[in-house]
């Protein structure tokens, strides 16, 4: 059976989620292509990232009339849907077959829409915190701090999937870890930026983000290999219910200026263009993926990191400082360390060999 993994726009970035295939399982061979395709894909992967954080972190900074995320949030899930429909109608070859496949998989089966809904909410906790997190933190922090998704990835696929990681990866997630601690030492400050801001509550709500993005993306990958349903299928079961999610959600945090100032109130091509980015561009890169390795996605993960900082230093004025530089080449570093190839350490491992406190014990 395939294995899935959770890709967030690109390894480094901080699109959204979408799945791919993972190492070490039964996917399709990488055909041959050309040296400038795979640059094309390294180039795009990068800029989706960079891009994404970077346009957020603009909106919601330099917007006069500042929109609410929570609607933002609620309008990608109803694109991602969509999206996802269309390319089930693809997949199933006919309209019968698509609306066949609808009944059985999404509307006649209520048991699998609540399995997703665990998701969906996490997922939609993790998008909101998106959008507080680049409210107070720049860019450039937000993009190096938010690598903290793979040490908190890893320990979900040891404590949930029963499997094992090298030494090599543990010691790059503690070198990532360093990293990131010095990058919140002394954050760097965007002199550009009038609005108040608070850090702790950009690094809490990245914490958060963190968290949400390494269990719902570990879950998801589990109710995946539980069945043989098709995943375009579990994304539109997870997308229903997200929309319900997100809906409550505009309801409880901005419900009564909603209905005063309306759903789309501070809208501009700037928030359509976040919204975009965060619709397609996941979708965009799992189709781009299986033609790059992960020593070049680690390439690109990096690369996002100083496009961020290029853009928030010319956009935001930031102010770079030692620390900033020396824990975002750590996490650079630890990225790419993380990505070396390794001798079957993916696949998972029959629990009854070891426990998961055994094997965190013995690193």
């Amino acid at each position: 059976m395939v294995r899935w993994e959770e890709r967030r726009g690109t390894v480094g970035g901080s699109g959204p989620a979408v799945l791919a295939p993972s190492a070490g399982t039964m996917s399709p061979p990488k055909e041959n292509v050309s040296l400038p395709f795979k640059l094309y894909c390294l180039t795009v992967m990068t800029l989706v990232a960079a891009t994404y954080t970077v346009a957020l972190r603009y909106t919601r900074t330099v917007e006069t009339e500042l929109y609410f995320s929570t609607t933002a949030v609620c309008i990608t899930e109803v694109i991602k849907l969509f999206l996802s429909v269309g390319i089930l109608a693809n997949e199933t070859g006919s309209l019968a077959r698509l609306i066949t496949s609808l009944k059985e998989n999404v509307f006649g089966s209520p048991t699998e829409l609540l399995k997703l809904s665990v998701p969906s909410l996490v997922y939609a906790l993790q998008n909101n915190m998106a959008f507080v997190a680049l409210s107070n933190l720049d860019a450039a922090v937000y993009q190096v701090t938010y690598q903290l998704k793979i040490p908190c990835t890893a320990l979900c696929t040891v404590l949930m999937l029963n499997r094992t990681l090298s030494k090599l990866q543990w010691f790059s997630v503690f070198m990532l870890c360093g990293g990131v601690t010095l990058v919140q030492w002394k954050p760097a400050q965007a002199t550009k930026v009038q609005v108040e801001q608070n850090p702790w509550l950009g690094f809490g709500a990245i914490a958060v983000a963190v968290l949400c993005s390494g269990f719902a993306g570990v879950y998801f990958e589990k109710v995946l290999k539980s069945s043989d349903t098709s995943l375009w299928v579990r994304n539109i079961q997870m997308y229903l219910s997200g929309i319900v999610v997100t809906l409550f959600g505009v309801y409880m945090s901005d419900g009564a200026q909603v209905l005063e100032k309306g759903f789309f109130y501070g809208y501009t091509y700037y928030v359509c263009f976040v919204i975009f980015l965060a619709s397609v561009g996941g979708l965009y890169t799992s189709v781009v993926v299986k033609y790059t390795d992960n020593i070049m996605k680690g390439f690109s993960a990096a690369a996002a990191i100083v496009l961020s900082t290029v853009a928030s230093v010319i956009l935001f004025g930031l102010q770079i400082t030692v620390t900033f530089s020396l824990g975002a080449l750590l996490v650079c570093i630890s990225i790419y360390l993380y990505g070396l190839p390794r001798q079957d350490t993916t696949k998972i491992q029959p629990s009854e060999t070891k426990s998961s406190k055994e094997r965190l014990a013995t690193v």
